[in-house]
């Protein structure tokens, strides 16, 4: 148990409270991405990372790897949706609306982990920590 008089950990070794802020955004610019395109299927999630990394890289080592991080992941996650919005359209067509019994709750699903992940990377980046997407393409390297 934590004692609340305790002072609050000391900031990450060699990184900056600014690195660790511009790496969470990384992380979050991804929500807001999200949120932004959801009209035309989130489709953008991956452009907040992507303006980040791209502005930031240079100087800031530490929003440069978790910056790619993010970009990666979001750039899979986007690919993913793209393929299963056309399998859940078929789906769905071919079962004549019944598919979407079992359509809801796996794109719902599929939401909520892509969100838990972005929190929890938002998190452990402020916190200094480098975080790793579990099954994600490494394609910016």
């Amino acid at each position: 148990m934590n004692d609340p008089y305790s002072p609050p950990p000391a900031p990450s070794a060699g990184i900056s409270l600014d690195e660790r802020q511009w790496a969470m955004f990384a992380h979050l610019s991804a929500l807001l991405g999200g949120v932004l395109t959801s009209v035309f299927g989130g489709w953008g999630t991956f452009i907040g990372p992507l303006v980040i990394w791209l502005v930031r890289k240079d100087a800031m080592p530490f929003v440069d790897d978790q910056g790619k991080e993010a970009l990666n992941f979001n750039i899979t996650v986007a690919i993913v949706a793209l393929l299963l919005s056309g399998f859940f359209w078929f789906f769905t067509v071919v079962t004549l609306g019944l598919g979407l019994i079992i359509v809801i709750p796996l794109v719902a699903a599929f939401v909520l982990a892509w969100l838990v992940l972005v929190v929890i990377a938002s998190v452990r980046a402020n916190a200094g920590e480098a975080y790793r997407y579990p099954l994600t393409l490494r394609l910016v390297r």
